[in-house]
């Protein structure tokens, strides 16, 4: 019975119904635990050592996931209308490990998440533009206080634009189903710790050698809470490249990471 049923259903549809209930079940899972682990019981003990040490506002959840359900249906789209639609041909997303071997299967995904990160800081920029910003940025910046589910909270231009680097680069180099779900993921897992609302690294991370360049919940809650410094996505060279980081990133970031309840600082509204 079933396999008759999707005989009869256009491939289109079938691609966009799985496409949108796999990545609906990412976010969940991945958004639901975190949630459920930081959000959940004892809140009281936990408070003090949040970032902001304040609970986001009534409504802000039922928010986020709803804008988040609205972006997969976009990020569905997008994705339909370039590897089905008049592009499709030109798509170099391949199925086969061996037709580029294991050693560019890896060194895809780090391409993959450079190219990424170097579009999303300057795509990000540009949606601080003032107007655009009022238009279509705010919608993710309501969320000050961002939770979890904040992750794909976006207004559906911004989603537009937020899809294109991961379906576009398969245009540019060849790659494999697996790295794209890979780097789905993996985007899916850093976008709910950037907004998670409490800081997992240890202190002294962001002055180390490496972890100086990548990019914290410290830094993004900051953005989130300001509106304005720290754009980049994984990484944070960009940022110190252009002078864009906080001046005080480092000294925040180590005071937040060793914060004890009875340390915490009330945040600035």
């Amino acid at each position: 019975m079933l396999p008759q049923l999707a005989d009869s259903v256009p491939s289109w549809l079938l691609f966009a119904v799985i496409g949108f209930g796999v990545l609906t079940l990412r976010y969940g899972v991945v958004a639901g635990l975190a949630a459920l682990v930081f959000y959940g019981g004892r809140r009281d003990e936990r408070l003090e050592s949040k970032i902001q040490p304040r609970w986001p506002r009534p409504g802000d959840v039922h928010r986020e996931i709803g804008y988040s359900l609205l972006t997969f249906g976009v990020f569905i789209a997008v994705a339909l209308v370039t590897h089905r639609g008049l592009l499709r041909d030109h798509s170099l997303i391949y199925a086969d490990v061996a037709q580029h071997g294991w050693g560019w299967f890896a060194l895809s995904i780090g391409i993959v998440l450079v190219v990424h990160d170097a579009y999303f800081y300057w795509a990000h920029r540009a949606m601080h533009h003032p107007r655009v910003f009022r238009t279509v940025h705010l919608v993710h910046h309501r969320s000050k206080n961002p939770t979890p589910w904040a992750a794909f909270a976006f207004h559906p231009i911004e989603a537009v634009f937020e899809a294109l680097p991961i379906v576009g680069i398969a245009f540019l180099i060849p790659v494999h189903f697996g790295v794209l779900g890979l780097s789905m993921l993996f985007m899916t897992v850093y976008n709910v710790y950037g907004h998670l609302g409490w800081e997992l690294y240890p202190k002294g991370f962001a002055r180390h050698p490496i972890g100086r360049f990548i990019n914290t919940s410290v830094s993004h809650n900051h953005h989130h809470e300001r509106a304005r410094d720290n754009y980049g996505l994984y990484f944070l060279w960009w940022d110190r490249w252009l002078g864009t980081l906080d001046p005080e990133y480092e000294t925040r970031f180590d005071r937040i990471a060793e914060r004890k309840p009875e340390e915490a600082v009330p945040a600035t509204a």
